[in-house]
């Protein structure tokens, strides 16, 4: 990849979508519409995005998640939420998207996962109507990159303030500037707006996007197949 790519990093939150780039000129900016997510995804050559790409239509369990709770371990797999199957996205509740989740895998959807299907949905219909996003619009897990970045070490959970410390220290050694981020979107943002683990989360998407130029990313699993729709089955990762 070439060094000059516009890169970027977006994690979903209750305002909508933080994103964060720390490219030459660094920003940050909450998406609050769809039009504005889209608009971005556009504009630039490598997102990554803690947000499910590529479901499966009958399966409960994408072989991608299932490889992730591997890597984290038992401590962490909780973290990471099995999105609904194709046949439940668009359902018009979370009784009815259970329903149909246990109708081809017998297993219910989890509110979890339910809570952030309206983001999956939009993000799907993106991915699905335009190709050309399909390439350069890649999912990744925070957890994932923060241990990458320890050195493969599990720490102490984001939901403590020391886990939170110490996850920004992290991007910090590498970029600055994500101290100055942080204090400023807590002083513009409530809490329900954007959660302090949104911040973190959206920053270390960011930084794995910067450093990819040059090296390309890894991939769980190692050669990730394609949904119904097209739609690569992957965790992206440095």
């Amino acid at each position: 990849m070439a060094l000059n790519l516009k890169t970027a990093g977006i994690d979903g939150c209750k305002a909508g979508w933080l994103f964060v780039s720390f490219d030459e000129n660094p920003f940050y900016e909450v998406l609050r519409s769809e039009e504005d997510l889209l608009s971005k995804l556009q504009e630039f050559d490598v997102i990554l995005i803690d947000m499910p790409i590529g479901l499966e239509d009958e399966a409960y369990t994408r072989e991608c998640d299932r490889l992730l709770r591997e890597e984290l371990g038992s401590e962490y797999a909780a973290s990471v939420f099995s999105p609904p199957i194709r046949p439940a996205l668009h359902a018009p509740s979370y009784v009815e998207a259970s329903m149909q989740s246990y109708e081809y895998t017998e297993k219910k959807l989890t509110v979890q996962s339910w809570n952030i299907t309206p983001k999956i949905r939009i993000l799907d219909r993106f991915l699905t109507k335009d190709e050309s996003l399909r390439v350069k619009v890649l999912e990744s897990h925070p957890e994932l990159l923060f241990r990458n970045l320890n050195r493969g070490m599990i720490f102490q959970k984001k939901n403590t303030k020391k886990g939170l410390r110490h996850r920004l220290d992290l991007i910090s050694e590498y970029q600055p500037v994500a101290v100055d981020f942080f204090r400023e979107i807590k002083e513009e943002y409530r809490r329900n707006e954007i959660a302090e683990d949104d911040i973190v989360d959206a920053m270390v998407l960011a930084l794995a996007a910067r450093q990819s130029a040059g090296n390309g990313f890894k991939t769980l699993p190692e050669l990730p197949e394609m949904d119904s729709n097209g739609l690569i089955k992957a965790i992206h990762y440095l």
